[in-house]
């Protein structure tokens, strides 16, 4: 038999390239019915894959290739003299070249409106079948899984095709793909459809693609590399220096803080209208304020804390105009992160060489705050997401003196700022803008009085979050004492009442949450 391939695509890009050569050094190709129309069109003759296995396509396609003269073409071993006779006894074909890839099942049911049938009808089983069985011989059989492979493919033909080490790397690639197709699958029926389930998925597969290596991990001595899902999407850079495993962790912790707590309308509803600018150093919130314009809310976050903001990354939720990239040009800065960058505000922020300049979608920093999160840990993975059958997040005042409405307004700001910092963790803001931040402290006290420090003459009048409950009233004292008026904090300590005594007796207001934000 001479030489044969296999054509199986939903992404037909730069197939008929392939083809072609094949064709050209007398290979026969063989094709499912989309694509081999394709390959018509492109002046290639392509049989059908019928021609192999004497059977047209069945049940409206679900079946065209999963038959013994297709696998068997696939999976004999070349070397083995008994595999060799059965071939010519059966009359087997010897494909030497699969070029598959699947149905589109991320892409369909990351669209909006997808419902369950039309989900399942892009669920790929033969071409999943396909690159198993190529990947397994990869001895004997080259497997092309994706366009990105063809040039190195198209490349080496006229030397007489790949080397073994290649034929390995593309079928890693292809086991990668059915790994990372199938927890796809998985995870839609897990979470998603007509019927949500109230549990955590069952199995969790990481089987994400690598989306870039990096220079080194958290020190120099570490090597590192960026994996992110196929239905994800990294925020576009636009200019600077590569980015490094730091820079990734303090833009998505960057980008958290612009996304809004659901609260209550009493709790400050009107923070929507407002832009953020929020300014990251090793994680940790250093300046963010919300301004009704871009220009002023990135000034003022900068001016929270401009020795923190020395080498920080800053994210906007806002079009940066010229004003705004004229402010942010006075700092050195890692990172400016925005969903939207006008022409001329862009060149001026390119005048920096070594500047990441990066632009994100505009639904990512909610997007990222509901998603499962994931970290390691003894050599697992925990995982957590927000619960949605849990009560919704409530305040309730629980001193005799009730915040007035700037008061409300900062103390909302406080909170959606504190549940992005380091436990223990206190954050003063005052006028829309922090002015104290503390993180990572083992002793609240002590966090409510570095935060009070930082924040200096601008304490007085001041709204003071705390991320966990205040165990004894010595951290309400604190705040009370650095003039802050305002303090929320979660409830649930067996000290509640002396907290609320202690409020009463300064003339502070003090508002209890339902629900805490330790952050570890």
């Amino acid at each position: 038999m001479p030489d044969a391939a296999l054509f199986s695509l939903s992404d037909k890009a730069g197939a008929a390239e392939v083809a072609k050569a094949l064709v050209e050094r007398g290979t026969v190709i063989y094709a499912t019915g989309g694509t081999r129309t394709f390959l018509a069109e492109h002046g290639i003759d392509a049989r059908d894959v019928g021609d192999l296995t004497g059977f047209p396509s069945l049940f409206d396609g679900r079946v065209k290739t999963l038959h013994p003269k297709v696998f068997g073409a696939i999976l004999y071993d070349r070397s083995n003299p008994a595999h060799e006779d059965q071939a010519r006894i059966y009359n087997i074909h010897d494909l030497r070249v699969l070029v598959v890839n699947l149905y589109p099942f991320e892409a369909t049911v990351a669209k909006d409106g997808t419902t369950l049938s039309e989900a399942i009808e892009q669920i790929d089983i033969g071409g999943v079948a396909l690159l198993r069985a190529a990947a397994k011989n990869f001895q004997h059989v080259t497997i092309l899984s994706h366009p990105s492979q063809y040039n190195a493919f198209l490349s080496a033909l006229p030397k007489g095709g790949l080397d073994d080490g290649t034929r390995r790397r593309l079928a890693i690639s292809a086991f990668e793909r059915t790994a990372e197709y199938d927890a796809a699958i998985a995870h839609y029926l897990a979470t998603e459809g007509e019927v949500l389930p109230s549990e955590l998925p069952g199995a969790l597969r990481l089987t994400m693609p690598l989306a870039q290596s990096l220079r080194y991990g958290e020190n120099p001595q570490m090597r590192a590399a960026f994996y992110l899902d196929r239905r994800d999407s990294l925020p576009e850079q636009l200019h600077g220096k590569a980015l490094s495993y730091n820079n990734l962790l303090d833009l998505d912790a960057t980008l958290r803080l612009l996304s809004r707590a659901p609260l209550g309308a009493h709790i400050g509803s009107e923070r929507e209208r407002f832009v953020r600018a929020a300014i990251v150093k090793h994680t940790v919130p250093c300046g963010v304020a919300q301004r009704s314009s871009v220009s002023k809310a990135v000034s003022d976050a900068l001016e929270a804390d401009t020795v923190s903001a020395f080498g920080g990354i800053i994210a906007v939720d806002g079009p940066v105009d010229l004003d705004t990239a004229r402010a942010l040009s006075s700092f050195f800065l890692e990172i400016v992160a925005a969903p939207q960058f006008d022409d001329d505000a862009l060149a001026l922020l390119k005048k920096k060489k070594n500047l990441r300049i990066m632009r994100y979608e505009p639904g990512l920093p909610d997007r990222l705050q509901r998603e499962l999160q994931l970290r390691s840990a003894l050599g697992g993975v925990l995982a957590e997401e927000e619960d949605r059958s849990f009560t919704p997040e409530s305040w309730r005042v629980v001193s005799k003196r009730e915040p007035l409405p700037q008061e409300w307004h900062d103390l909302a700001f406080a909170w959606d700022v504190v549940r992005h910092v380091k436990s223990n963790g206190v954050v003063i803001v005052k006028g829309g803008a922090t002015r104290g931040i503390c993180a990572g402290q083992t002793n609240r006290v002590s966090a409510v009085k570095i935060a009070a420090r930082r924040a200096g003459e601008f304490a007085k009048g001041a709204a003071c979050a705390s991320d966990g409950f205040f165990p004894f009233p010595d951290g309400l004292e604190a705040a009370a004492q650095a003039g802050c008026t305002a303090i929320v904090a979660p409830e649930g300590s067996v000290r509640d009442q002396e907290v609320i005594d202690a409020a009463d007796r300064l003339g502070v207001s003090l508002v209890f949450s339902t629900h805490r934000y330790f952050l570890h």
